[in-house]
């Protein structure tokens, strides 16, 4: 294992309580009465996955906001015992934990970074710096004019030395810049790139190094199994590397399907890749939907970017046919068949999100459906996929590391 995968956090214990006015409306759907019965009944009968891969990688899970308040009271038992890694979802992004010039909201980080050290377990900051969920305000001056590049380089500077000096010797690793690439490895033309320049990435790790030198410091982003990402990822993050800035690892995001990536090599061969450019490499947002994609087929865009529903792309609101739990089982084995094999390499293992209710993926891109992308169903009960990766683990500690020998 690596030197990332053993920071454990500490922090005080503080007790889950009633949400703040302040924040009423990002709370998701599922914190509704039958949600929270429903979980409470959950039986899992699963052993605990932190336990199975402890020689091998963290498992983590991204939290929405009524997980992190507890307001479901089987959840922190099921999270404490299944997952050594956590991920705040939304809550400390900074549209959430910084939505007004002169306001922050710390209530649910604070409650995070709490459970966490009550229970042994590493939280990943997620994000500081993103083209996506930041306030319009943070790119405006007082006239409402763009921001000059004095001005937004003090904004970045003050709100990561306000978020991660507050959590310094708590948040243990941080996804310091999320998504700056495009599909073919340059920097993605956003207002950050527009306003700062080229070197918008390096400043926010350096900001990122000074609030918390002993903090493991993360470049996150998508598709980084497409070759021409890859290379550039590489090229930018060995380029701040050769100028003393601190990166210390990538995040691949994994939002995949049960036929995309059509070739699971790329995945292997981007881990290898970076590996040998000397960065730990996290997945970092695993999930698989088993839905048909609706951008290939030409379904109708609402205007906030998400398509209409149609029945096409929900074929199973009445549960997930046998046969499709079988090839969910089986592409989450053959991923974990590469991250076991890569184990050295790899240091963590996010899901994105704790169950299939809670998942994204049933309103991304398209709202309203009924997806099935994780290990865990919509009332916490392990899935046959769930133990199809425990039984691999198995079997190939077995091949590493005969009984016999043990």
């Amino acid at each position: 294992m690596s030197q990332y995968s053993q920071i454990i956090l500490a922090e005080v214990v503080a007790a889950a309580s009633a949400v703040p006015a302040d924040m009423r409306r990002t709370v998701p759907i599922c914190i509704t009465v039958a949600c929270v019965a429903a979980g409470a009944a959950f039986a899992d009968d699963a052993p605990a996955l932190r336990d199975v891969f402890a020689d091998d990688f963290l498992i983590g899970a991204a939290l929405d906001a009524g997980q992190i308040l507890g307001l479901d009271q089987a959840t922190p038992e099921f999270i404490a015992k299944h997952f050594s890694a956590l991920t705040a979802e939304n809550a400390m992004k900074w549209e959430r934990i910084h939505p007004d010039e002169d306001r922050y909201v710390f209530d649910y980080a604070d409650r995070l970074t709490a459970f966490a050290k009550s229970h042994g377990i590493h939280v990943a900051g997620h994000t500081l710096v993103w083209h996506k969920q930041t306030p319009d305000w943070v790119f405006r001056d007082a006239s409402g004019r763009p921001a000059s590049r004095e001005l937004l380089l003090a904004r970045m500077r003050s709100h990561i030395e306000t978020v991660v000096g507050r959590y310094r010797g708590q948040v243990a690793s941080w996804d310091v810049v999320n998504e700056a690439l495009d599909a073919g490895g340059e920097l993605r033309d956003n207002r950050w790139h527009r306003i700062i320049g080229d070197d918008y990435v390096a400043k926010a790790f350096e900001f990122a190094h000074a609030a918390d030198p002993d903090a493991f410091l993360i470049y996150n982003d998508f598709d980084l199994y497409l070759p021409a990402k890859r290379d550039g990822a590489i090229r930018l993050l060995d380029g701040l590397r050769r100028k003393g800035i601190p990166v210390h690892g990538i995040g691949m995001q994994a939002h995949y399907r049960l036929d995309a990536p059509a070739n699971l090599q790329d995945v292997e061969d981007s881990i290898v890749a970076f590996s040998k450019a000397g960065f730990d490499v996290m997945i970092t947002e695993l999930d698989v939907s088993v839905l048909p994609n609706p951008t290939e087929a030409g379904g109708a865009v609402r205007v906030d970017g998400r398509f209409r529903h149609d029945a096409r792309f929900d074929p199973y609101t009445g549960g997930l046919p046998a046969s499709v739990e079988r090839q969910l089982g089986q592409r989450y084995v053959d991923l974990f068949s590469i991250f076991l094999a890569h184990r050295d390499a790899v240091s963590r293992i996010t899901f994105w999100g704790v169950n299939d209710a809670q998942s994204w993926k049933n309103d991304w891109p398209m709202w309203g459906r009924t997806d099935y992308p994780l290990l865990f169903d919509r009332e916490n009960r392990p899935k046959p996929a769930l133990f199809d990766i425990v039984g691999l683990e198995h079997r190939v500690r077995d091949e590493r590391d005969p009984p016999a020998v043990r």
